[in-house]
């Protein structure tokens, strides 16, 4: 073991320790009872208790644009609760993919359990056990490793005939693209094996794909090519022991935001180490891609983030990007929670979109938009290069969780366009989907999915990027309601 992979590895040593008893949650009866008081929206986070065999989704709205073929696979929590105790914490469900498949004008569903340690040691002792981000586990978890507390559950990356789950504290885990069955942990170097691979990798012009795993005050760049073999794994020093849970690139730069939510203590859950102290400000720390030792670092005025958008250098060396920013951590500590319990107020404002600028004389700033919006997401034939479009969720208001809409937000403009199903509808992430043989970066679709609460049933969409604001261009509806899931990638 090399010294590097010891000290990340470490923190499995230290969770496997922190781990202490808690009170015994609610038992099935319960749990029972404490369903007849949810709210519509706890639908978004049910609890799925078996795998969903293909089935054919059914039209309900307009018709699948032509030349729309491909598969979008998803990924995101789907069982939280067992009656010997449950998860306390929206990351901490068991991770389920999804696929949606769309092949002349027909759309199909099917969803699997990831098959990890976590979700088997669960099964067999009827219990949420693992310790997690928000969820502080029992003595009962079988912990030697960090892959045994993974639970596949955030994002998915297509590798060849299979694709990934990612998790952010562990490995990527296979599953078959065709049937989504669970095949094996992904090791890129033996002596690299179980070190963290996040959930956003970035996917640069040439094909190959960078990613970043964090431990504390030091992370691991990954640099993959195109056929997802390792090219290179270096650890890095950071200047701080901040919470990431995405990261960014241009075409030359590895770009990690260091948001003053720091690890202040070790303990279980992560949230319970974690302080958040805006005094310290957040700082932009940019890495070039053919050296990682030249480094700059830039200062910003303190925000909380989840997530960021593609980044990109203009001819000067200036560096752009955008993040969905809000002022605190409550929504990860607090309102994840409130998810789980189906009931009560989320705390805190939704995010808005801001942009970054970095300039190549040090200086840095931060422009806010007026625009509530999560899950920013960009055209990938512009990865790591200019664009002006980041389509995200919105619709999102204080007090009531989860989005409602999806919009596209031009920064050369500053323009915004939206549309709205309403809160009968809680929106995923959409991804966009080129046009066949269109260059243009309003040529694309936006396909993603949604939960219908009031049909009680998942359903999946079509939009044409250019005329957002009219709604689906198709729509299709299955016969199940799966929670909302996190992340997802097309795969054409």
């Amino acid at each position: 073991m090399t010294p590097s992979r010891r000290s990340f590895l470490m923190g499995a040593a230290a969770l496997s320790a922190a781990v202490a008893t808690p009170e015994m949650v609610r038992a099935a009866a319960a749990l029972d009872a404490v369903a007849a008081t949810k709210a519509d929206w706890a639908l978004a986070t049910q609890d799925v208790e078996g795998d969903i065999a293909r089935q054919t989704m059914r039209l309900v709205h307009g018709r699948a644009p032509a030349g729309l073929q491909g598969a979008l696979y998803r990924n995101g929590p789907a069982k939280f609760r067992r009656p010997g105790g449950s998860a306390t914490h929206w990351f901490d469900g068991d991770g389920m993919m999804r696929a949606f498949r769309i092949q002349d004008g027909q759309a199909t569903l099917e969803a699997r359990f990831a098959d990890t340690p976590k979700r088997r040691t669960e099964t067999e002792l009827g219990a949420v056990v693992t310790p997690g981000f928000g969820t502080k586990g029992d003595d009962r978890a079988r912990i030697g490793s960090n892959d045994d507390a993974n639970a596949a559950n955030t994002a998915v990356m297509v590798a060849g005939d299979q694709v990934w789950a990612l998790w952010e504290g562990g490995s990527p885990l296979a599953l078959s693209a065709s049937d989504l069955s669970t095949r094996d942990f992904v090791t890129l170097r033996d002596d690299l094996k179980g070190m963290p691979f996040q959930a956003h990798p970035r996917y640069a012009p040439d094909g190959s794909i960078w990613n970043v795993g964090s431990a504390g005050g030091q992370a691991v760049i990954w640099h993959l090519r195109p056929d997802r073999s390792l090219s290179d794994a270096q650890v890095v020093p950071l200047p701080r022991a901040s919470y990431m849970h995405d990261f960014t690139a241009t075409d030359r730069h590895v770009i990690l935001v260091l948001q003053p939510w720091v690890f202040a203590t070790h303990a279980m859950p992560v949230t319970a180490g974690l302080a958040w102290r805006p005094e310290m400000g957040t700082q932009v720390l940019v890495l070039d891609k053919d050296d990682l030792s030249k480094r700059r670092l830039y200062e910003l005025p303190g925000f909380f983030h989840f997530h960021l958008g593609d980044a990109w250098a203009e001819r000067d060396g200036t560096i752009r990007f955008d993040v969905a920013a809000s002022g605190d951590p409550r929504f990860a500590v607090d309102g994840a929670r409130v998810l789980v319990d189906g009931h009560g107020v989320v705390p805190g404002d939704p995010a808005k979109l801001a942009l970054i600028t970095l300039r190549p004389d040090g200086r840095a700033d931060m422009t806010y938009s007026d625009v509530v919006g999560e899950f920013p997401k960009a055209d990938p034939r512009r990865a790591g290069l200019k664009r002006s479009l980041t389509a995200h969720t919105s619709g999102e208001t204080r007090g009531r969780p989860l989005p409602t809409g999806l919009a596209v937000h031009d920064w050369d403009s500053g323009r915004s366009h939206a549309f709205e199903f309403g809160v009968h509808q809680v929106v995923e992430e959409a991804v966009f989907v080129p046009k066949p043989g269109a260059t243009a970066e309003r040529d694309a679709w936006l396909v993603g999915p949604s939960v219908n609460l009031k049909d009680g049933r998942t359903e999946l969409h079509v939009f044409d990027v250019a005329r957002i604001e009219d709604g689906p261009v198709a729509t299709w509806q299955a016969d199940v309601a799966l929670p909302a899931g996190f992340h997802g990638v097309w795969a054409g």
